[in-house]
């Protein structure tokens, strides 16, 4: 029996996929991690205002979802001062870059990012026929100097920029990103992933200026807020743009039980507070650990911390690979030379308790 054909651009595009899940990993390996500390998820998970909120809204889960997100867009509004028609509510920033990349680009358009930023959005240009062009990183941080040059160059469609970043978790100010904005190209979309900004220093992200149409900045609540699962996020941008992705979104495709969530996490100002000290002295207990088995890391502004393991990229690998073995679940940055890392994200004490053990262990087995 013939298949039916695939569309042309699918047809052509390579079998890939992002990220292989923790859970693949242990099915792999035949046994459970001890210690999942490899995806930037929030171990601290949810605060019980937001559990309470998503288990009572259960019992409504027959219902589909406000497909306009009416309450949280409020919610959000007034949160960061703008107005409900600069809140686009989505399936979580990767749901969002892809019909980001829907909305902009068209087969044969250039996207400018960096080579080894997070790979979510590349796999999303993609799927919509959009050509990556890339440039490297400059002192372990993604370049507003050099994406600009590059997509003057290339009249890119978009740029990437994560602030901060992933996966090395470095940032810039917010007045230097405002400089990039200042020389955007005409035409060209600025696409901010913000979704590690509760964690940052103060100033770190730009101040709002929904009257810019060139500029979408996505937030997320799977990081601090600790909803990762409930695939939420959203959008803030200029109106107009806003509304033009009511052509193409998925109008149903936020969960009203992820609804409820959300809106409850706004109101829980002291969990967040709460959640963020805890990252806080998270990453400066992982900095402990790899000073005291004598290697270095990067300052950090997101919920995990980079490890340079002093080597090169097979090293940090094998280095990663008896951390998996011992049950501690980390990743790496896949490109040169941020592939000398080992990334680990901020946990609980006895999580961390787990990986103090098994790096010395991870490091000898390794050939240290």
């Amino acid at each position: 029996m013939m298949r039916p054909p695939l569309s042309s651009l699918v047809a052509d595009l390579p079998s890939t996929v992002p990220f292989v899940g923790p859970e693949a990993q242990e099915r792999a390996r035949g046994d459970a991690f001890k210690a999942r500390i490899g995806a930037n998820e929030s171990v601290f998970g949810p605060s019980d205002m937001v559990v309470q909120a998503m288990q009572a809204e259960a019992m409504e889960a027959w219902k589909y979802c406000d497909p306009e997100s009416h309450d949280l867009k409020q919610a959000l509004a007034a949160w960061h001062g703008v107005s409900p028609d600069n809140i686009l509510i989505g399936e979580g920033i990767d749901g969002l870059f892809g019909v980001t990349a829907r909305l902009f680009v068209e087969p044969g358009d250039k996207v400018a990012t960096s080579t080894g930023a997070y790979p979510t959005f590349n796999y999303q240009v993609a799927g919509a026929g959009g050509d990556i062009v890339a440039t490297a990183y400059v002192e372990d941080r993604e370049d507003p100097a050099s994406l600009l040059a590059l997509a003057k160059r290339e009249n890119a469609k978009m740029i990437y920029l994560a602030n901060p970043d992933n996966p090395m978790g470095t940032w810039w100010r917010g007045t230097e990103i405002d400089a990039m904005i200042k020389d955007l190209p005409e035409g060209i979309v600025l696409c901010l992933d913000e979704a590690y900004g509760e964690f940052a220093p103060a100033g770190t992200m730009p101040d709002l200026d929904v009257h810019n149409p060139q500029v979408l900045r996505f937030r997320t609540f799977s990081k601090a807020y600790g909803m990762a699962g409930c695939r939420i996020g959203y959008i803030i941008g200029e109106a107009e743009i806003i509304k033009a992705f009511d052509k193409i979104r998925n109008h149903f495709g936020v969960n009203r039980i992820a609804q409820a969530g959300a809106l409850a996490a706004l109101a829980d100002n002291d969990w967040l507070e709460s959640v963020v000290m805890r990252v806080h002295s998270a990453r400066d207990r992982i900095t402990r650990i790899a000073h005291d088995n004598g290697l270095e890391t990067l300052a950090s502004a997101t919920n995990f911390v980079a490890i340079d393991c002093g080597r090169d990229g097979a090293f940090a690998k094998a280095v990663m690979e008896g951390l998996l073995a011992q049950g501690v679940f980390v990743r790496m940055p896949g490109v040169e030379p941020l592939n000398r890392c080992i990334r680990v994200s901020a946990g609980r004490e006895d999580d961390l308790d787990c990986f103090e053990s098994a790096l010395p262990v991870a490091l000898a087995d390794a050939g240290r």
